[in-house]
């Protein structure tokens, strides 16, 4: 996943109302950008930080500037933009660059299910698209991706960055569908550059933890990816570890 043109570069003055943030660009002028995350970034929004944005020139934008990189230790770089992971990992999928989940020949996205009302992140399936969803059990995998920033100690990369009702639904939602006989993945994409090791945060939310367990229990698959980010774009890398107990 590239970027459609350059980055700016800035420095972070503030993040509010969790969708903007206030940047000093190198010339000196203050400008508002669009922050497309909208969780609690912990970690992520050191005041005075290197950030990077991307220009829009839809002039129905109010904001044209979207943050999308945070340097949040040196030479350490952050994605904060959460609508970037799926795009990283559709790309890998159509490149056969997740081993786990290679030979599906349809792929798609945002597709309903369960019973609590979701959308999975990706449906693969070996028929044509149009038949997906009437495919097989053993020819049918349900994945949903999660997008980790966060790191409270060198190297590990924690989930969630606080209480995730949605998140809790998700896994409950994957438990399901393992049940009825289908593949079911839980896929964490790391979007920063220092993190070997992926685990749930307990401290932050407990629920979430124990339905991850639940989950591997019951069969479903955890993986962890890392990315490699640089102001030009984002790609996956290799697989790292997950680690469920606490």
């Amino acid at each position: 996943m590239y970027f459609d043109s350059p980055l700016i570069q800035g420095t972070l003055i503030k993040r509010y109302k969790r969708f903007l943030a206030d940047i000093q660009l190198p010339d000196g002028r203050c400008i508002t950008a669009h922050c497309a995350n909208t969780g609690a970034m912990t970690g992520c929004a050191p005041l005075g930080a290197r950030v990077w944005l991307s220009t829009s020139d839809n002039p129905k934008r109010k904001y044209p500037h979207s943050w999308q990189l945070v340097e949040v230790a040196p030479e350490v770089l952050a994605c904060i933009n959460t609508g970037l992971t799926n795009k990283v990992v559709a790309e890998a999928l159509q490149a056969s660059q997740i081993e786990e989940l290679k030979g599906y020949t349809c792929c798609q996205s945002e597709v309903p299910y369960g019973d609590e009302n979701s959308r999975i992140d990706f449906l693969l399936s070996q028929p044509q698209c149009d038949n997906a969803r009437s495919a097989s059990a053993e020819d049918k995998v349900y994945v949903e991706v999660k997008h980790v920033t966060l790191s409270l100690q060198p190297g590990v990369g924690s989930f969630p960055d606080a209480v995730t009702t949605r998140g809790q639904k998700h896994l409950r939602e994957l438990i399901q569908q393992r049940q009825q006989g289908y593949r079911a993945v839980l896929l964490f994409i790391i979007m920063r550059t220092d993190v070997i090791l992926v685990r749930p945060e307990e401290s932050i939310d407990p629920e979430y933890a124990r339905l991850l367990r639940a989950a591997v229990a019951q069969g479903v698959e955890v993986m962890a990816y890392q990315t490699r980010i640089t102001t030009e774009g984002i790609i996956l890398k290799n697989a790292v570890p997950v680690e469920i107990s606490t």
